[in-house]
């Protein structure tokens, strides 16, 4: 491979990696093919920080052998055979892996990525794409904003059952340089480097034409209940983190309010600030709401919000905890921005569940631990 073009892949990564707008942690992935090889980012890796060293080179021939690893049944399949295919699948990316790449593990979007007929591919998850992706309306407005031919991909499991939706939209059409994917973000591809960014100011730029109103993130003085953070501390045995502002003063200030952040609206949301964030009423009292949310759901949460007052962010370090704070504040952006596409849209509980117990999901969250 000529180096010149993996340092252009690391640079066109870390400038979409490296603002909020675009990429939050670990999601979002980029790569670079010629005809034999594909060099695709790292799982796990920054995007706002990676190196040609992040990148994981894979054997193309060896991608396209996998398409008959496992039926899909049009992404309706049981667990136990949702399973069995993921680890398949798993096992080929594994094994189409060039030589002396053995230490890293490639994307989860690695086959979708290796289908696309462009040089360059960026695939990122701004808050501004979701709040359509993951709205009410969102492809009737899809193709008001971009034209009856804007290539919208409905809610799949990521990795090869999303790559092979993607690849039955475009079997008899000239591939998009650019498509949506409900409750997941944006794909653009282009041959070069200079051809990606201005596909990206035009889908930032035609969304943003369309929204009535932008999430206030600025922040309100307020204490918060120590007792509250003391006890958390306890029951998680981890790291707490509190955080407010003028979107999550509106939210906690009841149960009802709190709907639009209730549950998950990305892959993201459910690996960084879970699925299932407790909301814990001013009379109740934290420890009996927190073994009762265990009890229901089977697993402790990674947000609680405390009516009246703001967000908990719970992680077993800093860094976890402070992320699950982040990608909430992103879900809260999400659902700002739904509101000019009809309102917001979750994930099927079908889709959340994959996520929960999906291993590369897994293997992410572990990363941010």
């Amino acid at each position: 491979m000529n180096n010149d073009a993996l340092e252009q892949l690391a640079a066109i990564s870390r400038h979409y990696g490296a603002d909020p707008d675009y990429v939050i942690a670990g999601g979002g992935n980029t790569s670079f093919k010629n005809k034999t090889t594909l060099w695709i980012k790292g799982s796990g890796v920054s995007l706002g920080e990676i190196t040609p060293a992040g990148f994981v080179a894979m054997d193309r021939a060896k991608l396209a052998s996998l398409w008959g690893i496992a039926p899909t049944n049009g992404g309706s399949v049981d667990a136990g055979t949702a399973a069995l295919r993921e680890k398949a699948v798993l096992e080929g990316l594994m094994a189409a892996r060039l030589p002396g790449e053995e230490q890293k593990r490639p994307s989860v979007e690695t086959l979708l990525h290796d289908i696309l007929p462009f040089n360059y591919v960026v695939h990122t998850h701004p808050a501004l794409v979701n709040g359509l992706t993951c709205s009410r309306d969102a492809d009737k407005a899809a193709r008001s904003l971009f034209g009856e031919d804007v290539v919208w991909i409905p809610i799949s499991d990521p990795g090869f059952v999303l790559a092979n939706e993607v690849r039955n939209r475009i079997a008899d059409r000239k591939a998009p340089s650019f498509f949506f994917l409900q409750n997941h973000g944006v794909f653009a591809g282009a041959d070069t480097p200079e051809e990606i960014k201005p596909l990206y100011k035009k889908i930032m730029d035609t969304i943003n034409s369309r929204i009535n109103r932008k999430p206030d993130m600025e922040g309100v003085s307020c204490s918060f209940d120590g007792e509250a953070m003391l006890q958390l501390q306890k029951l998680s045995g981890g790291i707490v983190r509190f955080t407010r502002n003028n979107e999550i003063a509106a939210l906690v200030k009841s149960r009802e309010a709190f709907a639009p952040a209730a549950s998950a609206f990305t892959p993201d949301h459910i690996v960084y600030a879970g699925s299932d964030p407790l909301f814990i009423e001013k009379e109740k009292n934290t420890e009996a709401a927190w073994n009762a949310h265990i009890e229901k759901i089977g697993r402790p949460p990674k947000i609680v919000a405390l009516e009246g007052e703001g967000i908990f962010g719970i992680g077993q370090s800093e860094k976890a905890a402070g992320l699950a704070l982040e990608l909430f504040n992103d879900l809260v952006k999400v659902a700002v921005y739904a509101e000019s596409f009809g309102g917001y849209r979750f994930m099927t509980a079908e889709k959340i569940a994959f996520i929960n117990n999906w291993e590369a999901e897994q293997y992410r969250s572990n990363l941010a631990k």
